[in-house]
């Protein structure tokens, strides 16, 4: 085979795995991720079963991951498009966490199905270590950074990262659930910049 055959080969089955996970999504955001199995998957898309376990062969928990690194990438993109670091485009201090925060939970109410394979369902991605996908990473070291602005940054920025991650996590999926006082989301994020802003004491 050929360079350029294998090149064509290779762009064709990432194009098909990029859309069995892109069906995936679709049918979880619109009937949630009970209904998504893999024969109303390949019905959905025109392939039969088994091709998809040739290109997911761990079945629903992979493509299920799949889903969830795509998420990542989005939300790390939405993350680090607010400026964070750079003060001349309101990266810093408090602008820059209300930014940050802001760009998470709409992320999270545009996205429900992808944000609980994400966070809440069983993927295989490890949080946390060496292994964790670059993604993941660049969602979590825009809150670091956006911390270290402010100007009384905490003492231990990573922690207090995971913390602030933890709170806006909670007001996402309280939120999504209706758990939460509605048309209250901008004092939300006020309340989140206000207590974060500061830094440890």
């Amino acid at each position: 085979m050929t360079s350029s055959s294998a090149s064509h080969k290779a762009r064709r089955l990432a194009e098909r795995e990029a859309r069995i996970v892109a069906a995936a999504r679709a049918l979880a955001e619109e009937h949630g991720w009970e209904a998504v199995t893999t024969r109303r998957l390949a019905d959905a898309i025109g392939y039969s079963q088994p091709v998809l376990y040739s290109h997911f062969p761990g079945g629903m928990s992979e493509i299920v991951t799949a889903v969830a690194l795509v998420g990542f990438d989005e939300l790390a993109r939405a993350m680090s498009g607010t400026g964070v670091g750079d003060p001349s485009e309101s990266g810093a201090g408090a602008d820059g966490l209300r930014a940050i925060v802001t760009a998470y939970l709409g992320y999270a109410e545009r996205h429900p199905a992808t944000y609980e394979a994400m966070f809440r369902l069983p993927i295989g991605a490890p949080f946390a270590s060496e292994q964790t996908p670059r993604s993941m990473r660049v969602a979590f070291d825009a809150l670091v950074e956006v911390l270290r602005s402010q100007e009384r940054p905490p003492e231990d920025p990573a922690t207090a990262a995971e913390v602030l991650w933890g709170a806006v996590h909670g007001v996402a999926t309280l939120g999504s659930a209706a758990r939460l006082s509605p048309g209250n989301e901008d004092r939300r994020v006020e309340e989140l910049v206000r207590r974060y802003a500061g830094g440890s004491e």
